[in-house]
């Protein structure tokens, strides 16, 4: 189906017009000046040619079953289109009509028959409301900027046409190729999740190896998710933008961890999940299509040579690397000494290099080929930045440069800076199939999003001491908050650690606790037992425990008192919280009664890789204090690691758990223990 959508054999135009102001009219005219080279036909009740081409009066009378029909008509007319075109046995329709859900219940009631006609009949269908599809093989789109396409280049699939052109008119400025940009309107039937499906199925080498994405809605998160890591497994590179997700849902959280969550955080996670590098700007999502480009799949690596014409540049685009954990590593003496040998006198020659304004084209090629002999085992890419000074050719110099991006090993992303002075050096650039950046902070920060992109891994599966039977017992007929009881023996089936503890519900069983004190007790009943007052540390004595029960039992709904050993340590939360259509986030952070109000916390769709479950951890800001500071003794990492793969594990297996919080999780080094705990099922 991809090939049929992007190298259509046959076309038809339903409503072409001679009037170019109309979609129909324009979009005829595009696919004539762009040179399609399959059959093209025009469907016009009223002309027998349209443009110079031969039209027909009906969808019936076509010669042939087109592959790819776009309907530019009223949109009264098109399910009878569609029906006709279905009928004939075409697999491709766009429609360009607008009228449909973007103006009223009866048009998003009309688009929906027009999706139960191209299901029935096994139909891609594109739109309402849609701008159209552009390939290297021919222009089905209605709007002026076409630029040329090239097998091989970028895929842009959008929810939004005019994102299509703005970020295109900029990209191709820069010289970034396109393989194809698909559109899909009001997706009545396809949405940008269904395109990347059929990127998905047909990828084995048939697609470009770069995918950018805009969306608006996704409605089928898992599909998404399955469809991306698949992609991202054989080699192929995603970034994509999802706006639409500031606004604040009505969530009523019962846990502290679904409390933290937001649309963002959830898409943050799906993103993540799968190897996708979320942006939130076009000019982004230019600048890591252009990064895509340059490294030509050296994706990995954070040693950079950085070579510049001027001092401050350079110095700008190394802060902003060290930023996002590069090194400019100095280079070999031999290497300096050879670099000196070429460059002005006063160049700097270390790195970053700083081949002052008086540099030539054969300077900077024998530069490059010093670095290439030199440094090929100590660098992995090679940051240009240069200016036109107007004391050399910079024509020159940018041909060395394009010239060095093909044969050199070592990738070379160039930043050119004089986008005015220099314009037409930079055009016989372009016309090269080279691209460039405008900037050299945000070359570096493209970069870096590339080289700690998110990894596809897979998750473990085996863990010790993990009793699914034990646990799916426990859980079976439970809905609604698990008693502290039921909570504690779900989570030691899971393989988590409690200190000694009771459930009491009598004052007089105080007397028989066999363990040490201090205790901590906790009122039984209200969910969130700090809120009301219902947690009380640090107990050394009976006479206060019994002094304490009273005043807990007193708090509205209550019914008794959890008696817990203290333990002492740092505090770290660790949840999860089921997202309608994503699955579970399982996250991790900084515990206590602080949490929410802190937020210093990471998020990962479960289940969980081990890498994930490290990264997890690794996120958060106050990391370092898990490693201990100043003589006080850390936490334990890696079991930390594997108590998050348990959760992912646990939720993953057991899906009507609704939200849970292991908070706190405390203690010293390896002796941690799950201090509180609910769990909420439905």
């Amino acid at each position: 189906m991809l090939n049929t959508l992007l190298n259509p054999q046959s076309i038809a135009i339903v409503g072409a017009s001679d009037d170019t102001t109309k979609p129909g009219g324009k979009i005829l005219y595009n696919i004539l000046r762009k040179g399609y080279e399959g059959h093209l036909m025009l469907v016009n009740p009223a002309r027998a040619s349209v443009q110079g081409v031969l039209a027909y009066p009906s969808i019936m009378a076509l010669p042939r079953i087109p592959d790819v029909a776009f309907l530019a008509i009223p949109a009264k007319f098109v399910r009878q289109a569609l029906t006709e075109l279905a009928r004939k046995g075409t697999k491709v329709v766009v429609v360009i009509s607008a009228g449909f859900g973007e103006m009223s219940a009866a048009g998003k009631r009309e688009e929906a028959e027009l999706a139960r006609i191209a299901d029935e009949y096994g139909i891609l269908l594109l739109g309402p409301n849609c701008l159209g599809v552009m390939s290297y093989a021919y222009a089905g789109k209605f709007t002026r900027f076409l630029p040329d396409m090239i097998q091989g280049g970028v895929d842009f699939i959008s929810g939004s046409g005019a994102s299509i052109d703005f970020l295109a008119e900029q990209a191709v400025r820069r010289g970034v190729p396109f393989n194809s940009f698909v559109t899909v309107g009001n997706s009545a039937q396809s949405d940008v999740t269904d395109i990347l499906g059929l990127f998905d199925e047909a990828y084995a080498g048939k697609t470009s190896a770069i995918i950018i994405l805009y969306m608006e809605v996704l409605n089928e998160p898992r599909a998404f998710l399955q469809h991306a890591r698949r992609l991202s497994r054989q080699g192929c590179l995603l970034a994509g933008i999802k706006s639409g997700t500031t606004e604040a849902g009505s969530r009523a959280a019962a846990s502290h961890t679904g409390a933290m969550v937001s649309n963002d955080t959830v898409i943050q996670a799906l993103f993540d999940k799968a190897g996708v590098i979320r942006l939130h700007s076009r000019l982004e999502l230019i600048d890591v299509a252009s990064a895509l480009v340059c490294v030509r799949g050296q994706l990995d690596g954070n040693r950079v040579c950085v070579f510049s014409d001027a001092g401050g540049p350079g110095v700008m685009l190394a802060d902003e690397l060290n930023r996002h954990g590069f090194v400019v590593p100095i280079l070999r003496e031999s290497t300096q000494a050879r670099i000196a040998g070429v460059l002005p006198m006063g160049a700097g020659v270390s790195n970053p290099i700083d081949c002052l304004p008086t540099r030539t084209g054969e300077m900077i090629a024998q530069v490059f080929n010093i670095i290439q002999e030199e440094e090929a085992d100590n660098i992995d890419y090679i940051l240009f930045i240069m200016g036109d000074s107007g004391l050399s050719d910079i024509w020159e110099i940018y041909k060395v440069v394009g010239e060095a991006m093909n044969t050199l090993s070592i990738p070379i992303l160039p930043a050119f800076c004089s986008v005015i002075s220099s314009s037409p050096a930079l055009q016989k650039f372009r016309e090269m199939g080279k691209c460039y950046f405008e900037d050299e902070v945000s070359m570096g920060r493209a970069l870096a999003r590339i080289v700690n992109r998110p990894r596809v891994t897979d998750p473990e599966t085996e863990l010790a001491n993990y009793d699914d039977a034990r646990i799916r017992s426990a859980l079976a007929g439970q809905n609604g908050p698990l008693s502290p009881r039921l909570t504690r023996e779900v989570l030691a089936a899971a393989g988590f650690p409690f200190p000694d503890q009771q459930e009491l519900t009598e004052k007089a069983a105080l007397a028989h606790i066999a363990f040490p004190f201090p205790w901590v007790m906790k009122v039984m009943g209200p969910l969130h037992k700090s809120d009301v007052g219902g947690v009380r540390l640090g107990i050394h004595s009976r006479a206060e425990a019994e002094w304490v029960w009273d005043e807990l039992l007193a708090i509205d709904g209550a019914y008794g008192c959890v008696v817990q050993r203290m333990i002492s340590g740092i505090e770290v939360i660790m949840g999860a919280k089921r997202e309608a259509g994503y699955g579970h986030l399982v996250a991790f952070g900084l515990g206590g009664i602080y949490t929410e109000i802190l937020q210093d916390v990471s998020f990962h769709l479960a289940p969980l890789s081990l890498a994930e479950a490290r990264n997890m951890i690794r996120a958060i800001k106050a990391f370092p204090l898990l490693n201990g500071v100043r003589g006080e003794p850390g936490m334990d990492v890696e079991m930390l690691t594997t108590w998050l793969l348990r959760i992912g594990r646990f939720v993953t297996d057991f899906p009507q758990v609704q939200e849970m919080d292991l908070n706190p999780v405390k203690g010293y080094g390896g002796d941690l223990y799950v201090v509180d705990a609910r769990i909420i099922v439905s």
